[in-house]
């Protein structure tokens, strides 16, 4: 998949790992460890020692029920890590933004990919923006807002197949306001309008996004529905994790979105092995 800057993400060889670098004081996994640039840009570096393939900055949670934030604050979280992981870091810069102004800034410090939760519904803008830079971006499957999405979370038909028809209609609205196909991600928005049961649908679907005809992205890390209770914090989440990401693998995932790369790098190359194995 081509990239600005004469970069290039190579999808299907093997599974790819994003890092997730949050650079706020709320995310639901870990919130405030991050905030200060010269921690996020530390963290950001090892995450790459450890074995990302491409890293993955926010500066807004996007949690069920945040709020939504202001784009100059969120450009103040995210700007300074940019800036200080330009030229230091050898692997792709992910955007995780819906605003067009935030993704433009991003873009212009090296950034190469938009990681839009909302599949270019919040900001009209930033389908403009991101054709114009030629960036690559994630259209993930999502309904409503952060204070609203669950009360979306109703599924008349298979949830696999309500994410294949609204995302279908998500890429078909990229296109047309020029994004090239061969830049589109697809992720079928775990934990995002969706229930418990909801994201083990999607999960176990994962395979029938493949009718999509664009590369998947799983981001099942540390997420809600694999608490096996409601006081599992979400760093007790990692062996949960793994058996969600194994299963990305295995339904075709093309990159995994996750917190602990260092414990996620062995589980994606056994899967991959796995899968090479059935010859898929």
């Amino acid at each position: 998949m081509p990239l600005p800057g004469r970069r290039s993400l190579e999808l299907g060889r093997r599974t790819l790992v994003m890092g997730v670098v949050n650079v706020t004081p709320d995310s639901f996994s870990d919130g405030g460890d991050f905030v200060d640039p010269d921690a996020a840009i530390a963290h950001a570096r090892r995450l790459v020692d450890e074995g990302a393939d491409i890293l993955d900055i926010g500066g807004e949670s996007t949690r069920p029920g945040a709020e939504a934030l202001p784009a100059e604050e969120e450009w103040r979280r995210v700007g300074p890590v940019l800036e200080g992981l330009r030229g230091r870091i050898d692997v792709p810069i992910s955007i995780d933004t819906y605003k067009a102004d935030v993704a433009r800034r991003a873009l212009d410090l090296g950034a190469g990919i938009v990681n839009d939760v909302s599949a270019l519904t919040y900001d009209a803008i930033l389908a403009a923006v991101v054709a114009q830079r030629g960036a690559a971006i994630v259209l993930m499957h999502n309904r409503g807002r952060p204070s609203t999405m669950y009360a979306q979370a109703v599924y008349d038909r298979p949830v696999s197949a309500e994410i294949i028809r609204e995302l279908t209609v998500r890429v078909q609205a990229a296109e047309r306001a020029g994004i090239d196909l061969d830049r589109i991600i697809v992720d079928p928005g775990l934990g995002f309008a969706k229930r418990a049961e909801h994201s083990y649908a999607a999960l176990a679907g994962m395979a029938r996004l493949s009718a999509l005809g664009r590369p998947i992205l799983s981001g099942p890390s540390r997420k809600s529905f694999l608490a096996q209770n409601a006081d599992t914090p979400p760093a007790d989440r990692v062996l949960a994790t793994a058996a969600a990401v194994t299963a990305s693998v295995l339904g075709g995932a093309h990159i995994v979105r996750v917190h602990d790369v260092a414990a996620m790098v062995p589980v994606v190359r056994v899967a991959d092995a796995i899968r090479a194995a059935d010859g898929r």
